[in-house]
């Protein structure tokens, strides 16, 4: 049976060996959101960046240069680290360029892995079907915070181990916790969050409407792949009914 892992921090890579799994890479609020809202919205394809020079460079290639530093747009860059910033009609067909201080880290510390896939909440059901069809285990990788673990990542963690429960043996306890974790917020998970690091690091910056549309399900169908060190649509996944955890 296939299995089932959560990395709670991307500094805890090390003890993974991901050659022969899928990672789903997470950073709620806001990276994997946002590049869930990108490409469900048309934009061609995502390319990530560690750094942020290498970033910034892109804009002689013809890119559009997105992402933040501590919550921040970066000055200079096009775009932000809002969702509702990649819905506009001018970015459909274009290319971006994306850095934040975690979701792309993230993404650069799962390099290796057989399969690199963007997950959120927004996307929820079409990550379940892409890795239910998939005969790899399967590695949740957590963005977090510089290092640290953080409430939401961990939670949508555990919402998708909950929806594989019963085509996935727990690999240890990281699953399980965060599962566990998840069925106490499930019923509202901005209430849960109201107090967590990450939430309140946001709600002074008054980015609260991205908070709440972050954390809704089932937005999108798309699901962002990581190909020759880009992000593009994996062909739509239909949203089959599955039992909501």
């Amino acid at each position: 049976m296939k299995k089932v892992d959560v990395c709670l921090s991307p500094d805890l890579m090390h003890l993974y060996e991901v050659q022969n799994s899928a990672v789903v890479v997470v950073d709620i609020l806001r990276a994997t959101s946002c590049m869930t809202t990108a490409i469900a919205h048309g934009i061609e394809s995502i390319t990530p960046f560690a750094k942020l020079e290498d970033c910034l460079a892109m804009k002689a290639n013809g890119f559009y240069t997105a992402g933040e530093r501590d919550g921040k747009k970066v000055e200079g860059f096009d775009l932000g680290n809002s969702p509702f910033e990649y819905m506009q009609p001018n970015l459909k067909g274009k290319k971006i360029a994306f850095t934040t201080t975690n979701g792309t880290q993230a993404i650069a510390r799962s390099l290796g892995a057989k399969d690199i896939i963007i997950g959120s909440f927004l996307n929820i059901t079409a990550v379940v079907n892409y890795l239910r069809a998939s005969a790899d285990d399967v590695l949740i990788v957590c963005a977090g915070w510089k290092g640290r673990v953080n409430l939401e990542d961990t939670l949508f963690a555990g919402a998708l181990v909950n929806y594989l429960a019963d085509d996935y043996t727990l690999a240890c306890d990281a699953p399980l916790a965060a599962q566990r974790l998840y069925l106490q917020a499930k019923d509202n998970m901005v209430d849960f969050l109201k107090d967590s690091s990450h939430v309140r690091r946001l709600a002074k910056l008054n980015i609260h409407k991205d908070i709440e549309f972050c954390l809704t399900p089932d937005q999108y169908e798309v699901v962002p792949v990581l190909k020759e060190g880009v992000l593009i649509n994996h062909v739509e996944v239909p949203l089959l009914k599955v039992a909501k955890p």
